[in-house]
């Protein structure tokens, strides 16, 4: 079995990342892509995954606000836990560690967005700190990126890149890899 020896323990959970109003309103394919991670809490929950909330608020998305909210159909059930951020990792300067100690958490499997600002730098503090990471490939997008002088990144290449990235990526004694929403199977993933 191969699996993270920084992080003594065996147990996954879902880390689902700022699927929200403000954000999805114009992300890339928004729709399939909250229709997957509806997919992946479903998988989550049924196999008794802990599901795990990330939401974001500043200055742009106040708390509170209609930007702020979920999108219709996605949000935390009766003791999931959710952890408010303010900047791009989930893990600056709030709960998500505890939490995840207190889960026993050594495997995340990460869905939401933005891929190229909060995905990303989620799943690199993640495997920072010793934790097995599955990007859910299918489960999160992000806006085309304006470089300037009339160029930009377009969202699809941007999220391409990142699923690539995140199969070929190197941290030692850590395993990070890519899996669509239907074919989660938490057992199988931490086995393989």
């Amino acid at each position: 079995m191969d699996m993270a020896t920084v992080r003594l323990g065996h147990r996954p959970v879902l880390l689902i990342v700022d699927v929200q109003v403000g954000v999805m309103a114009e992300a890339w394919q928004a729709e399939r892509v909250i229709a997957q991670v509806k997919t992946a809490v479903a998988r989550a929950r049924a196999a008794q995954v802990p599901v795990l909330w990330v939401q974001h608020g500043d200055a742009e998305m106040p708390q509170g606000s209609v930007p702020w909210q979920w999108v219709e159909g996605l949000g935390p059930a009766a003791g999931e836990v959710l952890i408010h951020k303010a900047f791009n990792s989930a893990f600056e300067q709030t709960d998500l560690e505890q939490a995840l100690a207190q889960c026993g958490a050594t495997h995340l499997f990460l869905a939401g967005a933005s891929s190229n600002w909060c995905i990303r730098a989620t799943a690199y503090a993640a495997l920072e700190r010793g934790y097995d990471l599955t990007l859910v490939q299918d489960a999160h997008t992000t806006q085309s990126m304006p470089l300037g002088e009339g160029q930009e990144i377009a969202a699809e290449s941007i999220v391409r890149e990142l699923n690539i990235v995140m199969q070929w990526l190197s941290y030692p004694g850590r395993r990070n890899r890519v899996m669509k929403a239907e074919a989660l199977d938490f057992d199988a993933a931490l086995n393989q």
